[in-house]
């Protein structure tokens, strides 16, 4: 919440789109608290958690592909090389702050979600729980799609459903899957890097 802030006081036009977009990355991770394994709710409580969980949950990941924005500083110079310009670098390590941290944490969020889901579903079940992962990854994919290039964001679907029904029906195209798969393959990646971190640190504290 100290970095909502921050970024409220020192962001500014072409980025100020960053602390939207930080805001709604955010809300997915603190959801994820009330979803915890060590933390039952009923079912009529818990699933609705969960829904509401998901259509936050792409906005995590979205902040990657925010890094795309970093191109309007015109980081280039007419040698070719990269400029040193303050300004730049400045806003450089805000994005990079923000995509990291929500994306990660998102992933984070992700293994709690999923593993109060298998727990629920399976008792913990192992390949129940690879199986929620692979499922709520491609959701959040498809959402990430929906987001970056229907210019559809999850406040919206709630604000004024109706108008978007026809964009989400007719937006399954070749180019759809190709970066839904590439979106799934990243998040997949990222989540096992850290799975293996939190894996690594549960056996340090076994020993």
């Amino acid at each position: 919440m100290l970095w909502l802030g921050f970024l409220y006081v020192r962001v500014h036009d072409p980025f100020s789109f960053l602390l939207l977009n930080t805001f709604l990355g955010y809300i997915p991770i603190e959801l994820s608290f009330h979803l915890g394994a060590h933390k039952p709710r009923p079912f009529w409580l818990f699933w609705p958690l969960v829904l509401i969980w998901l259509l936050f949950y792409p906005n995590a990941p979205y902040l990657l592909t925010d890094l795309f924005h970093l191109s309007l500083l015109q980081p280039y110079a007419v040698s070719g090389l990269l400029k040193a310009t303050s300004h730049i670098w400045i806003y450089f390590t805000y994005m990079m702050i923000s995509a990291l941290g929500c994306a990660f944490l998102g992933f984070w969020s992700l293994n709690y979600v999923s593993q109060s889901i298998s727990q629920r579903l399976a008792r913990g079940n192992g390949i129940v729980r690879l199986i929620v992962v692979l499922l709520l990854t491609f959701l959040s994919s498809v959402g990430v799609y929906i987001g970056r290039f229907l210019r559809i964001h999850t406040i919206y679907l709630f604000l004024n459903p109706e108008q978007f029904i026809r964009p989400l029906l007719t937006m399954w195209t070749h180019n759809l899957w190709i970066f839904v798969l590439l979106m799934t393959a990243l998040q997949l990646f990222c989540y096992w890097i850290l799975h293996l971190i939190m894996t690594a640190r549960t056996t340090e504290d076994n020993e």
